[in-house]
């Protein structure tokens, strides 16, 4: 891919801020995951319930501040890469696939399950 015609700044050149947002989110998504009831959910079901907890809300706009573009690239970014990158990496969690046919602007959503059964899931250590 030849990227000359991208600004130097330009998001895909930023994989590190990627890793660094999600590096960020994660005890604020761990924190939630822990408290959730229930068995599956989407990325936009597990969106509304991190923009409803105070401590969500606060880390989902300060991760949009940190990627520094405008708030549709933001929200693209954190609903299609950060968000779900924290869940698939999360030993809690099981990605279940796409969650075709769910309406997010931002983003293809996918299905999720919590893993009641590992041991450790959701407190916050890394799946293999």
């Amino acid at each position: 891919m030849d990227a000359s015609h991208l600004p130097a700044e330009s998001a895909l050149d930023r994989p590190d801020r990627v890793d660094a947002i999600m590096e960020f989110l994660t005890p604020v998504i761990e924190d939630l995951l822990a408290r959730l009831e229930g068995e599956e959910f989407t990325t936009i079901d597990f969106i509304e319930v991190m923009r409803a907890d105070e401590a969500g809300e606060a880390g989902y706009q300060e991760a949009l501040r940190r990627w520094g573009e405008s708030d549709q690239y933001a929200k693209m970014v954190l609903h299609g890469q950060v968000i779900p990158g924290v869940l698939r990496r999360s030993p809690g969690v099981e990605w279940l696939g796409f969650a075709h046919g769910v309406p997010d602007p931002y983003a293809v959503p996918a299905n999720w399950r919590l893993r009641h059964d590992e041991p450790g899931a959701t407190e916050g250590s890394p799946q293999p």
